[in-house]
């Protein structure tokens, strides 16, 4: 276990300097196969730099396990040695933790004989941007592989250090965009009559989306609509000709979703009609709902009672594209607390100073570890 933490901690503190955006990850890509390399896997190339691991067992069937590898374009703030050498990126998500723990589980299974299904490491790229998961999968790996069940970690700074949080089938949101472009005329501040203002008609747009939710949408389902960006104008005594807005849709139902596309449309043609403008909506459906396997859920929650300290977690808003290989094949997506405000590890995710004791790092090894031997993989 000593050699093990050591290993995850250098592992860690390793990727956590050169962290890389997107796709485009070739350092990464670089130090992860120089570790699995020596560690009796197969590799295949994946998602331009993602990595795919195999050990093959004595069924032509898969079970997988799961990493991100992609950073954010964040400047970090911790004053550590061995802070990102990258300017401008930075691990604040934790995909370099995730990749550790990975590391770490090759490391152990590496001199294993498989009795049952084959492994599968998915090392994989573009979790934050639009594309990795969904890549891999129109890529033909679950078919080549024959993958059946797989599971995922994420680190979770709302949990106290060491505690497995897991929710039972649906776990995290739909999550779409939308993009909304108001164009009138421009006009003398003094003389707006003579305008069609852009930014009185984006802010009432604003304003009665608000209703969507309060008063269209079913008030037991779950909905968030937030506009995150608006943008108008150029000059203080100018009315402004163009004005777009920005913002985020997240539900646990598909139906809603679609219902709020129908809202905004509705909204779209009355704003249009009250102030005299033309609107460019343009929605976009990104991830859909995490959904979490029942019956794999009843399975790990057994582990974790017997072995770890673990938390049923309420379904969140964020979302996750480990959704897309959830609706190819069941699995878990589980969260792994790294808390600990003795040592100040409180920050959250995505901040400047978001930090972790790599020692939690063990937990997740040990959770990928038990879950192999629950399912008879050796």
């Amino acid at each position: 276990m000593i050699k093990m933490k050591k290993l995850l901690t250098k592992f860690r503190r390793d990727l956590h300097q050169i962290p890389e955006l997107n796709f485009d990850l070739p350092e990464t890509n670089k130090y992860l196969i120089n570790v699995l390399e020596k560690l009796n896997f197969e590799l295949y190339k994946t998602a331009k730099t993602g990595i795919i691991a195999y050990k093959k067992g004595k069924l032509d069937s898969s079970i997988a396990f799961r990493a991100d590898m992609d950073a954010l374009p964040i400047e970090e703030n911790n004053d550590v040695d061995y802070k990102s050498l990258n300017e401008g990126l930075m691990h604040a998500c934790g995909h370099d933790a995730h990749m550790s723990i990975l590391l770490g589980f090759a490391h152990l299974i590496s001199s294993k004989e498989l009795l049952n299904e084959s492994i599968v490491l998915i090392f994989q790229p573009a979790e934050e941007t639009m594309g990795g998961a969904k890549v891999i999968i129109d890529e033909g790996v679950f078919k080549q592989f024959n993958i059946k069940k797989i599971f995922g970690i994420h680190v979770y700074p709302n949990l106290d250090e060491g505690k497995i949080g897991i929710t039972k089938g649906i776990t995290m949101a739909r999550s779409g965009s939308f993009e909304i472009t108001f164009n009138g005329s421009s006009a003398h501040g003094a003389m707006p009559n003579e305008g069609i203002d852009t930014i009185v008609a984006a802010s009432n747009f604003i304003n009665s989306m608000q209703t969507i939710v309060a008063r269209k949408i079913d008030p037991t389902e779950s909905a968030v609509i937030s506009v995150g960006t608006i943008n108008g104008g150029t000059l203080a005594n100018v009315i402004a000709d163009q004005t777009v807005i920005t913002g985020t849709i997240r539900t646990f139902n598909d139906d809603v979703f679609k219902q709020i596309e129908k809202e905004l449309n509705n909204l779209k043609i009355g704003i249009e009609a009250s102030f005299n403008v033309l609107i460019d909506l343009n929605v976009k459906a990104l991830y859909p709902v995490l959904n979490n396997d029942v019956e794999i859920f009843n399975d790990v929650l057994e582990i974790l009672k017997h072995n770890f300290e673990c938390e049923i977690l309420k379904p969140m808003m964020t979302s996750e594209d480990f959704s897309f290989y959830l609706e190819e094949v069941p699995g878990l997506f589980m969260m792994l607390g790294t808390r600990n405000e003795k040592k100040g590890f409180t920050y959250p995710l995505h901040h400047s100073k978001f930090n972790l004791d790599e020692q939690v790092l063990l937990k997740g090894v040990e959770l990928y570890n038990l879950i192999a031997i629950t399912y008879k993989l050796y």
